[in-house]
């Protein structure tokens, strides 16, 4: 039983954590790095939200935190790309599609999650917690870590 999950609750399925994460991503919650790149949109709302997404989704269902470096089709290095390995062995990247410029992502190093507070995104983690958990509710809850 997940510890996540309230007494009878509904498990989450991948539709209802996708369609709960597109209502909780804004512009609030995008990482300050991409938005300096280029604003957030409703067209691209995935658009800066890998680290805490993958986070959020850790805090879920475990499993490792996959990190990339991104890179443009120039040859630039753009900065880094956050995705979940779950204990499962699948990878399960729910923030891929902000990637609209043919950028490539390199081959990932596990890491270990920051125990305790995020060091530089934890307000945005709070803010996208929340409104996930009222989007995905009452199917599941996200306990704060």
């Amino acid at each position: 039983m997940n510890p996540l999950m309230p007494n009878g609750a509904n498990p989450l399925t991948l539709t209802d954590l996708d369609a709960a994460l597109r209502a909780a991503w804004a512009a609030d919650t995008c990482s300050p790095d991409d938005a300096a790149r280029a604003p957030w949109t409703t067209a691209n709302p995935a658009w800066g939200h890998c680290d805490i997404t993958t986070v959020l989704v850790h805090d879920m269902f475990g499993g490792e935190l996959l990190v990339g470096e991104v890179w443009t089709v120039d040859g630039e290095q753009q900065g880094f790309h956050w995705w979940n390995r779950l204990a499962s062995g699948g990878e399960l990247d729910l923030t891929r599609e902000q990637f609209l410029l043919g950028q490539r992502i390199t081959v990932p190093r596990s890491v270990a999650r920051p125990p305790g507070r995020l060091p530089r995104r934890q307000e945005e983690y709070e803010l996208l917690r929340q409104r996930f958990s009222e989007a995905a509710a009452p199917t599941a809850v996200v306990a704060a870590r």
